[in-house]
């Protein structure tokens, strides 16, 4: 296991040390997980495509539901619900 210390710059970009990114690509993609204080960092060419897809909805789940807490979303029936889901 490696380990070296990084630091944040003024636009948010954090630096991998350059004996930790032999195997890492320009446009590379990482998943970021947060838990309390604790980051993990796993590059997504190693997930499943499925996966990737997956944590796509999740984000869109969770900018509706936020946006439904804010009371920015309006009341519909159930079928022009459907209707429109079968639209997009």
């Amino acid at each position: 296991m490696d380990v070296a210390i990084t630091k944040v710059s003024s636009k948010g970009q954090i630096v991998i040390p350059s004996n930790m990114r032999k195997d890492i690509a320009v446009g590379d993609q990482f998943l970021i997980i947060k838990e309390d204080n604790r980051y993990i960092l796993k590059k997504i060419t190693e997930l499943a495509k499925d996966l990737k897809q997956e944590l796509v909805f999740a984000r869109r789940v969770e900018k509706a539901w936020n946006r439904y807490e804010k009371g920015k979303f309006k009341s519909v029936s159930a079928k022009k619900f459907l209707e429109d889901l079968e639209k997009c």
